[in-house]
């Protein structure tokens, strides 16, 4: 078996020195075995967490999603709501319309009303005036009647007077034969 000598005077076998390097490479594999299990450790922890993140992410976007749906169903509800309100609006408009309507035809039969009650007036005035009419009618007639009286009375007179004349005449003529 050969024999060297390092440097600080020491012999070593050369076998000693190719199991030393083979030990040697056996730890350099050993170390790169180490570091390829922490690496595809670290791979599969980084995938690991990239799926968890990627969990997480589509969590997230399923909480947007509902959220979203959350959103749309109370913005539809509030829709609903503004339906609902514009209706009763509407309900309300149409019930001031009624009203409205019910008020004028109030206030047009008072105004037919009060046109009747100016038409019966009218009627009792013209009757008033009808009464007056007949009743100077009847007051001329009496007047009249009246009238012809006295002259009946003044021809009775006249007529009386013609009468005295005559007995006068004859009674003179009597005297006279």
């Amino acid at each position: 078996m050969e024999c060297a000598v390092t440097g600080g005077g020491r012999a070593v076998w050369g076998g000693e020195r190719e199991r030393e390097r083979e030990r040697e490479r056996e730890r350099e594999r050993e170390r790169e075995r180490e570091r390829e299990r922490e690496r595809r450790e670290r791979e599969k922890r980084e995938r690991e967490r990239e799926r968890e993140r990627e969990r997480e992410r589509e969590r997230e976007r399923e909480r947007e999603k509902r959220e979203r749906e959350r959103e749309r169903e109370r913005e539809r509800e509030r829709e609903r709501e503004r339906e609902r309100e514009r209706e009763r609006e509407r309900e309300r408009e149409r019930e001031r319309e009624r009203e409205r309507g019910e008020r004028e035809r109030e206030r047009e039969r008072e105004r037919e009303r009060e046109r009747e009650r100016e038409r019966e007036r009218e009627r009792e005035r013209e009757r008033e005036r009808e009464r007056e009419r007949g009743e100077r009618e009847r007051e001329r007639e009496r007047e009249r009647e009246r009238e012809r009286e006295r002259e009946r009375e003044r021809e009775r007179e006249r007529e009386r007077e013609r009468e005295r004349e005559r007995r006068e005449r004859e009674r003179e003529r009597r005297e006279r034969a």
